[in-house]
């Protein structure tokens, strides 16, 4: 039931739509609050923030421009779209950076005052050209609105606000519009600006004045015959919730911490993108979760090693730069043999490179950039609510094999959601940790003294009796005291990579994620390129081609059947957001010719793009 005009329902199975604007147009909030209203509904949906890379790019320039993508089904989604059906276009540089994303015939919701004579200049249109005027956009359905001309008026009743303070509220506009678009409830909008702005009444009121205002020129305008909707997603029956990357790796830390009994010390300096984790790490006392802002990024894990020599979840978080500051004292917690969790949320580089945008090129560093042979085990996150489930696995690997962990994730897993079905705590599994309470050697404490797995004793600071040396110098083996004998070296080398190498007994056999177990065409993926990987294999599994699909989670020690697989294939597809690092890993331990298909652009491979490569080997 509609009022003022007669206008359809329209169902629809998928919709992506891209919010695009001034980095100080909120943006990030208006994606972030449909993504909510939509997950609430039991519609699968993915999205993905695009932020820009300057933290204050001068006000309507491309390099300015902040976006967010989201995708919304009726059927399971793994990744944001490939092209959006709708894009939402603040001022003439979101339009301008976004149009090549943009579906033929596709809609564009344009804020015409983002399109005036300084607006179109700063965007480097040429003089006297708008695409809104000239013809350009004839292809496409163009909603022009004045948002900020609505905006004003929908709030002349509030002379206490000035008009910088009227005009943040533009989003609101924008929001509104589109959730009459889709046929949505405002209440957890509402809400959301309660919980926020609750003690600043002006402000509530004005930002929920404007949201029903979007509304409801939805409502009463007759350039509009249809609203759509889309059905809920046929997920496994249970509780979800709408979780980002950042955030479920934070939760899995939680509840490792909860599972093995022992506290957990975040140690770690602020950088893009994994500055969250401490923010979301710091909320949690309760729990007994310490939170470090350290000075520098050296200081934050050394602040690390030593909450693990002292009995804790020793962690640091960082992004490749901060790895590279950190490589000395990764070396030193290889050396004492002591849980570490290390992690590395991969941004664009080398140097500061690209802050803001995603990429997969830090795995060389973490498997190899260290001085000396430092052998570290290296677990990765493929999805946003993986980075649970993965992180905890990481957690175990680092107590029970007494060995620093690196983590893998990257901004865009990092900074994306998705559903997460969360598991009780009875169903997750076991961390066991024991710490030896008395000497192993009869009268003598030995600490590199070490049981079936390689792994030598937990002994905490302070137990009597089991005093002993650490530092960064060679060990001797079994006693740990100092050592430069060549023989000692090279035996205490072999034996910390046999430790690593041995954790590949104690992890999970690879399986493939889709397809036949024996074939054509295995694509192989790690991180987050799962989602890409997975819906291209699976459009190709419908048309009958003959390819499969497996994933990584452990990337160092892989899984023992990993070889085995391989050569089930004749031939192997290795896609990565890098110029060919894990190819050149899989080439060197199973001798395979396998074929890569790399995208260096601080964006994600998109599905299109990707089954047209994989065509190529069918």
């Amino acid at each position: 039931m509609f009022d003022m005009m007669d206008t359809k329902e329209v169902l629809l199975q998928d919709v992506v739509i891209k919010f695009a604007g001034d980095s100080g147009d909120g943006m990030q909030l208006t994606g972030q609050q449909f993504t909510n209203n939509t997950a609430l509904l039991g519609i699968d949906i993915a999205t993905f923030p695009d932020f820009p890379a300057e933290i204050r790019a001068p006000l309507g320039t491309v390099p300015g421009v902040s976006g967010f993508q989201l995708r919304f089904s009726s059927d399971r989604v793994y990744t944001p779209g490939d092209l959006c059906d709708v894009l939402v276009a603040m001022n003439a540089a979101a339009l301008k950076v976004n149009m090549q994303g943009l579906k033929p015939s596709g809609k564009i919701v344009a804020n015409i005052d983002g399109f005036d004579a300084k607006n179109l200049r700063l965007a480097n249109y040429p003089e006297g050209v708008n695409p809104l005027e000239d013809g350009s956009l004839d292809s496409y359905e163009v909603i022009k609105m004045d948002v900020t001309k609505m905006t004003r008026e929908a709030l002349k009743d509030f002379p206490e606000l000035g008009m910088k303070e009227k005009d943040r509220a533009k989003n609101m506009f924008v929001l509104g519009f589109i959730y009459w678009m889709y046929n949505r409830s405002l209440d957890t909008t509402i809400n959301f600006l309660k919980e926020k702005f609750g003690k600043k009444d002006n402000i509530l009121q004005s930002n929920v004045r404007v949201l029903q205002a979007g509304y409801n020129f939805g409502d009463t305008t007759e350039t509009f015959t249809s609203r759509y909707k889309v059905g809920k997603a046929k997920l496994p029956p249970g509780v979800y919730r709408g979780i980002m990357g950042n955030q479920a790796l934070s939760y899995g830390l939680i509840a490792a911490s909860q599972k093995s009994g022992l506290p957990l010390f975040l140690g770690t300096y602020p950088i893009t993108p994994a500055s969250d984790i401490l923010h979301e790490l710091s909320r949690y006392k309760t729990f007994g979760i310490r939170t470090f802002q350290a000075e520098d990024e050296i200081a934050g894990i050394t602040a690390a090693i030593g909450a693990a020599y002292g009995g804790s979840i020793g962690v640091t978080s960082t992004s490749g730069p901060g790895i590279a500051l950190k490589g000395e004292a990764m070396g030193l917690a290889v050396m004492l043999e002591i849980p570490l969790l290390i992690i590395n949320i991969q941004r664009g580089g080398p140097s500061t490179g690209l802050p803001t945008k995603t990429e997969q090129s830090d795995l060389l560093q973490a498997y190899y950039g260290r001085n000396g042979e430092c052998p570290m085990p290296i677990v990765a996150a493929s999805t946003p609510s993986d980075c649970f489930s993965a992180v905890y696995e990481a957690v175990r690997i680092a107590v029970q094999h007494m060995t620093p962990v690196i983590f893998l994730s990257d901004g865009y897993i990092a900074n994306g959601a998705e559903p997460w079905k969360f598991p009780k705590s009875d169903d997750l599994p076991a961390i066991k940790v024991e710490f030896i309470q008395e000497k192993n050697s009869g009268d003598k404490f030995l600490p590199y003294l070490r049981d079936e797995k390689l792994v030598r004793p937990w002994a905490v600071p302070g137990t009597p009796g089991l005093e002993h040396r650490i530092g960064g110098l060679e060990k001797q083996d079994i006693t740990g005291n100092i050592s430069y004998e060549a023989d000692n070296h090279q035996h205490m080398v072999k034996t910390r990579q046999a430790k690593v190498d041995k954790i590949a007994d104690y992890i999970p056999e690879q399986t493939i994620d889709s397809g036949p177990a024996k074939g054509n065409v295995l694509v192989l993926g790690w991180g987050s390129t799962y989602g890409v990987i997975k819906s291209s294999v699976i459009q190709l599994l419908s048309e009958g081609k003959e390819v499969s699909h497996a994933h990584l989670r452990y990337v160092r020690p892989f899984p023992r059947n990993l070889g085995e697989i391989i050569k089930n294939f004749e031939t192997v597809v290795i896609p990565e957001i890098n110029n060919g690092q894990l190819i050149k890993i899989i080439r060197d331990q199973y001798l395979v010719d396998a074929k890569g298909y790399n995208k260096i652009m601080g964006i994600p491979i998109t599905k299109t793009e990707l089954v047209a490569e994989i065509r190529k080997y069918l």
